[in-house]
């Protein structure tokens, strides 16, 4: 396994995970807990994320089952009852094992799959208890399996600490619901007393996004449909496409689309019958494939809806600019929830509850687009009553034109600022290549070295690895120079550069500090004697012959080595050092490498 444990200790009452987790993915489910807990296949466990990442543990939709491993190291004051919550309770089956003192595991299965009584911890989320032994170092195991999103948010908590947690996440929770249910009411209510439908299909989209996001953030397993799990399993699906349909519905409805804009109202009417579908496809379709058509029907109609909304604002329709704002918002929470979904975007707490927070903001503004509608449907009536004052008609219609021109000088006022700050920004990015590159060899150059040294070293106390420099310096350049002129040394230090850097990683640094003295620095070496590899690697390349349009030439190279923590503590001891051994390996006879004395103890 390639990460450590997690040290436990008495001193915090949470950890999350996701920096932690090791995983093995499980193509053919085959494998048991007797498998991967045997040592070849445990050490074929990767880990989760990349190091230093603050995002949960997404693997996209996958047919495979998932393996993760969660090391952990309790100190001997640890608490020894925990609880491991995963916070996406949309997946189907979760299997945790938890090692006995004996020996053997103890096994602790939940998800939407499940009954929620059935589950080993009452919880929206699914939660597993665990019993662990202070003192020792132990593996818990988890096993993996849905056909939706593969997001595991998971985090270590005392049971005191999750109490707590849950207090302000319930109270968040009951003011979206509490929001969505007066909305809804209140709209049904305007609805029986002006038999508008339009009311009818925003309670219906309503009702339909409270119920996508009880199943999104588990309520609907822990309250609605407990005992339930085939509905609680596909709820989230179908209500997201059931909000999309009725959506369209109002779509239509408030803006008139069929009358105001055939074309457009076209589209939209096609997506409401892909959405409607999709909201039965359950019945028909692999539930990984439902999920999938959602999360891209969802970005399809968001866009489209707020297409809708931008041709009516520019129509000035009643209530079209409260409609486009508030699908605008829906449109960036069901943009990132889909790429979220399929592992275009890493999941953070923004991404994981992007569509509960767009969906918040968007039915309270259509809330107040229909208000809007109302008040613009009694000032188009006023204004019908008045159609025969010409005098105020042209009045109007003069404002409206000025309006139309001043938005359109705003436009290209705003277009030419966009391309002016896009030329600067690109400028910019100019400038600061060239303030941190070699402007001959296209190399790093001092500052850019001195910035990834002193970073280099920083790392390596953190990780416990060496770092490496060599300092180059070429032998019979200035013979070159004197005999051919600087245009052919110039061609000669451009060739020598690419030869550096094809000795080297990647992530490996190459700099010119100047004439013909270049600086190759090496990070994560485990010991001198293989940088002295390099080193020859290096004396080896650049004394090939050089054929160049004034004629063939060859330069050698010494070589000056220094190392942390070998030959220097700091990054400044180890330029000094590298250079002084560089120096060295000239007095010795050049085309050589000399490394610097190790330091004393």
């Amino acid at each position: 396994m390639a990460r450590q444990a997690l040290p436990v200790d008495g001193t915090r009452d949470s950890y999350p995970l996701g920096r932690v987790l090791l995983a093995l993915e499980d193509p053919q489910r085959t494998l048991t807990i007797e498998d991967v807990a045997q040592t070849a296949i445990a050490a074929r466990f990767q880990p989760a994320l990349p190091p230093r990442s603050n995002v949960d543990v997404n693997f996209g939709y996958s047919e495979s089952a998932w393996w993760l491993a969660l090391p952990l190291a309790l100190d001997a004051g640890a608490a020894t009852r925990w609880l491991l919550e995963i916070g996406y309770p949309s997946l189907d089956w979760v299997e945790v094992y938890v090692p006995r003192p004996g020996g053997g595991h103890d096994k602790l299965v939940a998800g939407d799959l499940q009954r929620f009584s059935e589950r080993p911890y009452p919880h929206r989320n699914l939660v597993f208890p665990l019993t662990l032994a202070p003192g020792e170092a132990q593996t818990v195991y988890l096993r993996v399996v849905s056909a939706g999103n593969l997001t595991i948010p998971a985090t270590l908590w005392q049971p005191d600490a999750l109490a707590h947690h849950d207090q302000l996440a319930y109270s968040l929770l009951s003011l979206y619901y509490g929001m969505l249910l007066a909305l809804g009411i209140y709209n049904l209510l305007l609805y029986l007393a002006i038999r508008d439908t339009t009311f009818l299909a925003y309670v219906a989209f309503t009702v339909s996004m409270a119920i996508a996001q009880a199943s999104m953030n588990g309520l609907g397993n822990q309250f609605l449909w407990p005992e339930w799990p085939a509905w609680g399993n596909v709820a989230l699906p179908s209500g997201m496409a059931a909000t999309g349909f009725f959506g369209a519905i109002f779509t239509r409805l408030f803006l008139g689309t069929r009358q105001r804009a055939p074309l457009l109202d076209r589209y939209i009417a096609g997506c409401a019958v892909l959405l409607a579908f999709t909201a039965f496809s359950p019945l028909l379709l692999p539930y990984q494939w439902v999920a999938v058509l959602v999360s891209l029907l969802g970005i399809l109609f968001a866009a489209v809806a707020v297409f809708s909304g931008v041709y009516c604002v520019q129509r000035r329709y009643p209530g079209a600019r409260y409609f486009l704002l508030a699908w605008t918002f829906l449109l960036l929470g069901g943009a990132v929830l889909g790429m979220r979904n399929l592992d275009w975007l890493p999941t953070t707490w923004l991404t994981f509850n992007a569509m509960q927070i767009g969906s918040a903001l968007e039915i309270l503004l259509l809330s107040f687009a229909l208000g809007d509608r109302i008040s613009g449907m009694r000032r188009e009536k006023e204004l019908a009553n008045e159609a025969a004052l010409t005098a105020r008609q042209q009045m109007v219609e003069a404002l409206r034109k000025a309006e139309h021109e001043l938005e359109s000088r705003v436009a290209e006022r705003t277009v030419a600022l966009e391309t002016l700050n896009s030329q600067l920004r690109e400028k910019e990015t100019q400038l600061e290549h060239l303030v941190r590159h070699d402007p001959l060899t296209g190399l790093a150059n001092r500052i850019l070295l001195k910035d990834r040294v002193e970073r280099a070293v920083t790392r390596a106390r953190r990780s416990h690895n060496g770092v490496a420099l060599l300092m180059v310096d070429l032998d019979g350049f200035k013979q070159v120079n004197d005999a051919y002129g600087h245009s052919v040394g110039d061609a000669l230090l451009v060739v020598i550069a690419g030869r550096l850097k094809e000795c080297v990683r990647e992530t490996d640094t190459v700099a010119r500090l100047g004439g013909d003295e270049f600086v190759v620095l090496l990070e994560e070496t485990r010991h001198p004697r293989g940088t002295g590899h390099i080193a020859e690697k290096l004396i080896a390349a650049v004394q090939q012959p050089v054929t160049l349009p004034a004629g063939t030439v060859t330069v050698s190279a010494s070589i000056g080595i220094a190392c942390i923590p070998e030959h220097a503590d700091t990054a400044e001891e180890l330029l000094d050092r590298a250079d002084a051994a560089m120096y060295a390996a000239k007095a010795a006879g050049r085309n050589r490498w000399h490394a610097a004395p190790e330091i004393a103890v």
